[in-house]
């Protein structure tokens, strides 16, 4: 398997990016290449710097990401903010795995060794489902439950997805970084593709980040695996 890992930066943080490229080159990816989307100062082997100008339009970072997906050269593209670092078993997870995905999401360990947002729901489905996920948001759903896709979102920190889908998919360049842009774009392409879970492979943040969801308690978690039985409207409360 072959990746185009993508970072987006705002020219600040080389110390984190040049971690996340010792992490990435430690994998011994036969096929790789890497793609910094901002104005860094990194000069690494398969690394190719793209300069942003920032004062266009302040944490564009949907902009960053479409220019990933434009520049990438191979199918599977890593899509990566400036604080993520590899686990040494990530590609060898992958290659187990498959290649047989659209978007893919992995573990991702916060620095405190919690849970981040990576298997998620969107709390706000406008269905009975919301009684559960809001306002207790019990949305960090295991591992293994993998019929829930359709309401699922998939944080912008950090994805796998193929290059012909994120051609089909683009970042909507009118919402900037902290205007939910990355839900915006999962509740498009949950419609046509189910996402993966590929829980053998697992990334790390380089700095504390709140997960803001948690894992559902056991009563709650069965009552949502009901979902995926495409029953949209059921007696939860």
């Amino acid at each position: 398997m072959d990746f185009s890992f993508g970072i987006i930066t705002d020219g600040s943080s080389d110390h984190n990016i040049s971690l996340m490229i010792d992490s990435i080159e430690r994998m011994n990816i036969p096929n790789y290449e890497i793609i910094i989307i901002g104005n860094s100062a990194i000069s690494r082997k398969n690394t190719t710097v793209v300069p942003f100008a920032e004062e266009v339009l302040q944490m564009w970072i949907t902009h960053k990401k479409n220019l990933i997906t434009k520049n990438a050269k191979y199918e599977n593209i890593v899509y990566l903010h400036d604080y993520i670092f590899f686990d040494e078993y990530w590609y060898q997870g992958f290659l187990i795995h498959g290649n047989d995905f659209n978007v893919c999401m992995t573990k991702i360990i916060n620095l405190d060794g919690s849970r981040f947002r990576d298997w998620v729901l969107w709390p706000h489905n406008n269905n009975d489902m919301d009684a559960l996920t809001h306002p207790s948001l019990q949305c960090l759903i295991p591992y293994e439950v993998r019929n829930l896709s359709k309401y699922m979102y998939i944080s912008g920190s950090y994805w796998v997805a193929k290059k012909t889908l994120m051609e089909e998919f683009p970042l909507d360049e009118s919402l900037v970084w902290g205007q939910g842009e990355d839900v915006e774009w999962s509740l498009r392409v949950r419609d046509k593709f189910d996402f993966s879970m590929n829980e053998l492979s697992s990334v790390r943040l380089l700095k504390y980040k709140p997960a803001v969801f948690y894992p559902p308690d056991e009563n709650t978690l069965e009552l949502l695996k009901k979902f995926g039985n495409d029953k949209e409207e059921l007696e939860v409360l």
